[in-house]
């Protein structure tokens, strides 16, 4: 193992205990920081995490810029911050346990995000969608849990893909679930989704599971816990069953639970509560789908526009 090999397993170990940070989390770091190492090592010529400084990362990003270009797919100015977020980071801590003098990244600055506002359902394509999963199947009873309860509580797709049985209160109407970095809180979920959800554990979930099941809610045909990828599937399958021509994934409907509170006069700090986010400024987007949605409406229905 080099120095960058073995610097970047002593950043993983202190990721792991100290900053809680989940596997995915620790994987997208690594894929940045190994990227980088890759050019030090093969274009650069360098070994040795000290050589690595503020002109060597610039000459990466360069590199790395240029080469999507050849292939006519423009790297984002997000990818670019997410680059020098994930090196600063790194840098920041080699600094503080006195492996390097000095943070590489100090002088460079990332690049303005210009923050696209997400797409979200109208009222009456969310119904549609919810609509379309056949209940007479086992399948379509699972799969209309899956929506219900997406757009009921907010939940990413790692949530609800690692939600178990034990993290459902039925009597107290709330879910126990755990975000990124193992943060735990505490979800109420509508009596419309619990019901499709208490349905779908009696009636569907028994023939699905498996030894291989453990205890974890959604199960795929297999009786395996679902991946990311089925449940992508899953909301694609039923949007185009509705006919909905907005580009959706499955954080879409997290996008909607969160205007749609928003629309209905609930406080930005317990959307915050409710969606996760640490930082409320995370949250703030939502205000800017609703003015949007106040001008729609104001252009739509006031006689005078």
């Amino acid at each position: 193992m080099d120095d960058l090999s073995s610097k970047l397993e002593l950043y993983n170990i202190y990721l792991r205990t100290e900053k809680n940070l989940s596997d995915n989390s620790i994987s997208s770091y690594n894929f940045d920081i190994n990227k980088l190492f890759n050019f030090a090592r093969e274009v650069k010529k360098i070994s040795l995490i000290s050589e690595i400084n503020e002109d060597i990362i610039l000459s990466f990003l360069n590199y790395v810029q240029s080469k999507e270009n050849q292939e006519e797919n423009i790297l984002s100015e997000k990818s670019i911050s997410r680059y020098i977020s994930s090196f600063r980071n790194f840098f920041k801590f080699l600094e503080n346990e006195g492996y390097i003098k000095g943070n590489p990244t100090e002088n460079i600055d990332s690049p303005k995000i210009s923050r696209k506002l997400p797409d979200v359902l109208s009222y009456v394509e969310i119904e549609l969608l919810l609509l379309k999963p056949d209940t007479s199947s086992k399948i379509g009873l699972r799969d209309k849990a899956i929506l219900e309860i997406m757009y009921s509580s907010g939940l990413r797709v790692s949530e609800l893909i690692n939600l178990e049985l034990n993290n459902i209160n039925f009597e107290e109407s709330l879910l126990n679930v755990f975000g990124k970095g193992a943060k735990e809180r505490i979800i109420p979920i509508g009596k419309i989704a619990l019901k499709w959800l208490g349905k779908y554990i009696l009636d569907s979930r028994p023939y699905l599971a498996s030894s291989k099941s453990k205890n974890f809610v959604f199960l795929n045909a297999r009786g395996y816990q679902m991946s990311r990828m089925a449940i992508w599937l899953i909301v694609d399958k039923y949007a185009k069953l509705a006919n909905i021509k907005k580009k959706i994934h499955p954080h879409t409907l997290r996008h909607t639970f969160a205007t749609h509170l928003l629309e209905g006069g609930a406080d930005i700090r317990v959307i915050q509560e409710l969606l996760g986010h640490s930082d409320i400024s995370t949250t703030q987007i939502y205000t800017h789908i609703t003015k949007d949605y106040l001008i729609e409406v104001h252009k739509t229905f006031h006689p005078r526009y």
